[in-house]
């Protein structure tokens, strides 16, 4: 069966709840969208409020606090907040790519098997919140090699979560580190069957994808990739993409008509519906790619307009402004000031001036229709 690239458009906005917010809980809302990027601390909370109806940023708080969603590194090396039983097998299927990092000169050549002899004793000493640098003065205590270049290499490798510590959005700019509740022990053949369990998941959340997605997705060889995609292929629905590749994807699982309505949002910052494609342009438009994503890698707040990209949007002390890169309707306007109004309602007693840090990259964007949503 063939898919055209607005189907494919429809699909993922079906599954990542952007087709219309739906009742859901933040922990409900943050399993079925399978991963939300959380560099920064605000996105999370944006990204449910893009997509929960009458979301309130104390119920996320609560699901940080008590355990029920999990921020870690994962996918990418970038951190992400995923539901808790989603951590351990994203973690594992991750550890081949983890590791990378501890024989590198940065964490000071690390051998492997030191980094395993170390990590039961750190899992013990992180059963309570620890600063990065009580941590690295740990490991001093435990190793020849600087404890602050191991711990650059460990501390992705080593199931351990962010801490809550507290501020507008659950976590501050010093990070705390905890070990994970449901640790897994590495081993190959652990790590294959949580890749096919990744792949799954990555498919419920995002699909249908290629096996290039997934590769990029889940930062693996796609070597591994198309091993875990052929083992899983007499479950998975084959089809044919808009440019004759295949595409997998689950059973059953929501692909609505291409001209089903899309309704404007307002992204968070590195929103996982930009970044989890190998071929982005499924949401983000080709020409636009090189001004939403930055050469640092810095993903800006976009304005999502008929389920693709074609704008940006910052908060400034008269109200949430925004640059079109081309021409939209007078009804899509509308739109987004109703959307504009919503989020400086749930960002007044948060953080007003949300994502302002990044502010200077407004000066260099292209010209564009620049309107001041609300004020």
């Amino acid at each position: 069966m063939k898919i055209s690239a607005e189907e494919l458009n429809r699909a993922t906005l079906a599954r990542q709840l952007l087709l219309k917010r739906e009742a859901l809980s933040a922990v409900e809302g943050t399993r079925r969208i399978v991963a939300i990027q959380a560099q920064h601390a605000a996105s999370p909370y944006v990204a449910l409020w893009n997509r929960l109806l009458d979301f309130k940023a104390a119920d996320l708080d609560a699901a940080f606090l008590d355990g029920q969603v999990v921020k870690a590194t994962l996918m990418r090396f970038t951190l992400h907040a995923v539901h808790r039983d989603d951590h351990p097998p994203l973690h594992t299927a991750m550890q081949a790519t983890l590791r990378m990092r501890l024989t590198q000169a940065r964490a000071g050549g690390l051998p492997l098997g030191d980094a395993h002899e170390l990590i039961p004793g750190l899992l013990e000493f992180t059963a309570k919140p620890r600063t990065n640098a009580e941590i690295e003065q740990w490991i001093g205590g435990h190793c020849d090699i600087p404890g602050k270049d191991v711990w650059w290499g460990l501390r992705s490798f080593v199931p351990v979560l962010h801490a809550p510590t507290g501020g507008p959005w659950s976590f501050g700019q010093r990070p705390l580190y905890v070990a994970s509740p449901q640790p897994s022990p590495y081993s190959e053949d652990l790590a294959t069957g949580a890749l096919e369990t990744l792949v799954w998941r990555y498919l419920e959340g995002f699909g249908p994808a290629s096996m290039p997605d997934v590769a990029q997705f889940a930062s693996v060889h796609r070597s591994r990739a198309k091993t875990a995609i052929a083992t899983l292929r007499d479950k998975l629905v084959v089809l044919e993409g808009p440019d004759g590749k295949e595409l997998y994807d689950v059973p059953d699982a929501p692909r609505p008509p291409a001209d089903t309505p899309a309704p404007p949002r307002l992204m968070a910052m590195w929103d996982s519906t930009l970044l989890a494609y190998e071929d982005r342009s499924r949401i983000v438009p080709t020409e636009y790619k090189s001004i939403v994503t930055r050469t640092n890698g810095d993903v800006l707040p976009t304005l999502l307009v008929d389920g693709h990209v074609a704008g940006l949007w910052r908060p400034t002390p008269a109200g949430i402004e925004a640059t079109a890169f081309h021409r939209l309707p007078a009804k899509v306007w509308k739109a987004l000031r109703t959307e504009a109004e919503s989020l400086t309602t749930f960002l007044a007693d948060r953080d007003p001036a949300v994502y302002s840090r990044y502010n200077n990259w407004w000066s260099k964007l292209p010209a564009g229709d620049t309107r001041l949503l609300n004020g």
